[in-house]
């Protein structure tokens, strides 16, 4: 397996850089994990896919506006995008400045704020506010849209690029399968029967890191923060007792499951989780997933390669540019169902 089994041509002007007007009016291109088979849909056909009894299971993290810019003492530019909140001072941060960081740099930040640097984590750097670091991102910071989209944060992203059932704040990027839900759609799902349930993993800036070792078992996700409530458990349990399907909606819903379930069954779990899942591994959850188009070459390509079959769904990439689908956060979305051996240890203690 090699990084760059997992390229596709994608054109630039396929990358969405604005939402729909609507969320559910998105498209969704179901695949069969079984044997390729491809179908055209709009987003909210989702019901058609499901049958009732099925459960859904969302990702209710918030994301914060973690974007801050200042400035040194000196002068020098600073960008700061924040990881995660440490404590009621501190932060875990990405930050570029044209010199890097000291221990001790101060930043000036707006409203008067100022951090200062204390050390580093790997490639991220820790910083202490003379204030309390949530509050203070939620009403200075901008919204941390992806690299990909290339303008800069509106009014409107403070709402969009947010699931409609967001609660728990901590995420500095969206889980964006969940983009596509709104009020009636979800009336809509509870209409036909179907379940759902919700668990939180704070997505971190590093769901856009790439994957530069040649071999992908090399690479190494930042850690992420994860709850797994017992009240997800028993859904779980409930759907199985039913012969009924567990539908992650997002690979952090995927990643939230999978680590909850990798010492054995499913449990509730509450902790960071680095799992990467890449072609070889075997869900002992999920069984259909809903996400986005992924970049070339990144770990949730693999991650959806793993479930449904690499030659599957780059087959699907190459169909969905053929028909212009929409690509990344504010793009399209995919319905999967797996490969016969990605569900091999189902059931194993």
């Amino acid at each position: 397996m090699r990084r760059a089994d997992f390229s596709f041509e994608l054109p630039p002007e396929l990358i969405a850089q604005v939402p729909l007007p609507e969320r559910s009016a998105s498209r969704l291109l179901a695949c069969d994990g079984a044997t390729g088979a491809l179908v055209d849909l709009a987003f909210r056909e989702l019901p058609s896919l499901l049958v009732p009894g099925d459960l859904l299971v969302f990702n209710d993290t918030r994301v914060l506006p973690a974007r801050v810019r200042g400035r040194k003492r000196t002068g020098g530019a600073v960008e700061i995008l924040l990881e995660r909140v440490l404590d009621d001072r501190r932060i875990l941060a990405q930050a570029r400045a044209s010199k890097g960081f000291r221990p001790g740099t101060e930043v000036m930040l707006p409203g008067g704020a100022v951090a200062v640097a204390t050390g580093r984590a790997g490639d991220l750097f820790e910083f202490e506010l003379d204030r309390d670091p949530a509050g203070y991102f939620e009403s200075a910071g901008e919204m941390p849209l992806p690299p990909y989209i290339e303008r800069s944060p509106e009014a409107g992203d403070r709402e969009r690029y947010q699931t409609v059932y967001a609660k728990e704040p901590g995420a500095v990027a969206a889980p964006t399968a969940g983009l596509h839900f709104d009020a009636p759609l979800l009336a809509a799902l509870a209409g036909h029967g179907v379940h759902t349930a919700h668990l939180t993993l704070h997505v971190g800036a590093g769901t856009f890191q790439p994957v530069r070792a040649d071999d992908p078992r090399e690479h190494r996700l930042h850690a992420e923060r994860a709850r797994v409530p017992p009240g997800v458990v028993e859904a779980v349990e409930a759907a199985r007792s039913r012969g009924r399907r567990v539908v992650a909606v997002g690979t952090t819903v995927v990643r939230s499951l999978e680590s909850a379930a990798a010492g054995g069954p499913l449990a509730a779990f509450e902790g960071e989780t680095d799992m990467f899942i890449y072609p070889g591994f075997r869900f002992r959850v999920v069984d259909a997933m809903i996400t986005n188009f992924h970049l070339p070459e990144s770990s949730l390509l693999m991650l959806v390669s793993a479930f449904a079959g690499r030659e599957h769904i780059l087959s699907a990439y190459r169909h969905a540019v053929a028909r212009r689908y929409r690509f990344f956060s504010y793009g399209d979305a995919m319905f999967l169902t797996p490969t016969p051996d990605a569900l091999a240890l189902r059931g194993a203690a």
